[in-house]
């Protein structure tokens, strides 16, 4: 559900955004590697959908690649 991870030029890191938890500030997650970014960015989305479960609220709905939705 990671929508965008790419290289901020103007911020030197990989960042990460989530646009579909329209709540978040944007981008969710900062790195200075790829794969720390990806890492923490799925540690992010695990917090974003416990709470929202707990707090009753529907999840976005996934983004399947290959398919239309």
């Amino acid at each position: 559900m990671v929508d965008k991870l790419s290289y901020s030029q103007q911020a030197e890191c990989y960042v990460v955004f989530l646009p579909k938890f329209t709540y978040v500030m944007q981008p969710c997650t900062h790195r200075e590697t790829y794969e720390d970014a990806l890492k923490n960015a799925q540690e992010v989305l695990e917090m974003l959908i416990e709470s929202s479960l707990a707090d009753g609220e529907t999840l976005p709905k996934p983004k399947t690649l290959g398919k239309q939705c």
